[in-house]
């Protein structure tokens, strides 16, 4: 029997992309075991986890965050039995972290992040637009480096249980046969459906008959900016702010669809197996994020020449008009959600 740790940091949606994987392998190798090291407050995404899983907290915005706190860190973890490390984010926290690993002499494995490969699917010139290898497959490949089996096993995050989802009798939508989630918010600019447009297509759903809405957010801004369109619309409830992590789960796993952006929110619907519609600017799908299992038809994005031109969404658009998102109509968007239930019917 081997001990392996899994180190993955951050984003949180990349971080949920490691569950099938983690989960995959655990089910796959069953006389190993996986410590999975993340940010603390991600723990929940590792619930119902295999036996021979567990996940570790570590907090890179308070206690860890400066050098002395993570190497600190880093040196009590090392005490730890581990036979091997490996590290699927590979950026300067795990690096450091995986260090005192190396001294002595345990094996790491890190993930390939192509990073040549992705300047090449945004530059402006002589773009190469072809898939590159999608990020799960190439977490997948750390696995398979350090010598384990491995084969896709997940299913859903309640793979051995039901959800305990009474604390739903409290939402509206009781009647409603057709609960659709929207999450609006995400990140970067470049990666946010333009909010006056995403209120039109909020407005549309609330007229149909029995479809209620929730509303998925953060708190602060986003929850004042979504409770706003509850109070404007019928059949349209604002839960942004009200869950856990864990019962914000369960609710995206009673939709019969989540529209939602290049986010967190797509990789958590993925997760409970919910269909996603999501919406696409300044990144692509090509980049090798796109959520597990859903359908490449799902996505709403625009032929632009331009697209894409970036991997996260973080740049300015330089062409100044942001035509990648501005040119999405919500008709656009309800259109895909005639044919995706459609499908699901």
């Amino acid at each position: 029997m081997a001990h392996f740790l899994v180190i993955r940091l951050s984003a949180i949606g990349d971080v949920a992309m490691t569950v099938p994987v983690i989960y995959s392998a655990a089910f796959s190798n069953p006389g190993d075991r996986f410590t999975v090291l993340t940010q603390a407050f991600l723990l929940p995404l590792f619930r119902n986890a295999p036996g021979n899983v567990e996940a570790v907290g570590i907090n890179t915005r308070t206690t860890e965050k400066k050098l002395c706190g993570l190497l600190k860190f880093g040196w009590a973890l090392s005490h730890y039995p581990f036979d091997a490390v490996l590290d699927l984010h590979d950026v300067l926290r795990t690096k450091i972290l995986r260090s005192f690993f190396k001294m002595k002499a345990k094996p790491v494995y890190v993930v390939d992040k192509a990073r040549k490969a992705r300047k090449a699917l945004t530059r402006r010139e002589d773009k190469v637009l072809v898939p590159l290898r999608p990020v799960m497959e190439r977490y997948a490949d750390v696995f398979r480096q350090a010598g384990l089996d491995y084969a896709d096993r997940f299913t859903t995050l309640f793979w051995n249980e039901k959800a305990d989802d009474r604390f739903m009798d409290a939402l509206g939508g009781k009647g409603d046969p057709l609960w659709v989630g929207i999450a609006p918010f995400a990140k970067h600019k470049g990666k946010t459906y333009d909010l006056r447009q995403m209120e039109e297509v909020v407005r549309l759903l609330s007229g149909r008959r029995g479809t209620h809405v929730f509303l998925l957010g953060g708190k602060g801004e986003e929850e004042k900016k979504l409770s706003e369109w509850a109070a404007r619309y019928d059949h349209v409830e604002c839960v942004a702010g009200r869950f856990s992590l864990d019962r914000e789960l369960m609710l995206i796993s009673r939709l019969r669809l989540l529209i939602c952006m290049d986010s967190a929110n797509m990789h958590f619907a993925s997760l409970v197996r919910t269909p996603v519609l999501s919406i696409w600017g300044a990144t692509h799908p090509y980049a090798g994020f796109y959520g597990y299992r859903q359908p490449l038809s799902n996505a709403v994005q625009l032929p632009l020449p331009c697209r894409p031109c970036s991997v996260f969404g973080e740049k300015p658009c330089y062409r100044g008009d942001w035509a990648c998102m501005e040119r999405i109509t919500p008709g656009m968007i309800m259109d895909k959600v005639d044919e995706i239930l459609e499908e699901k019917r």
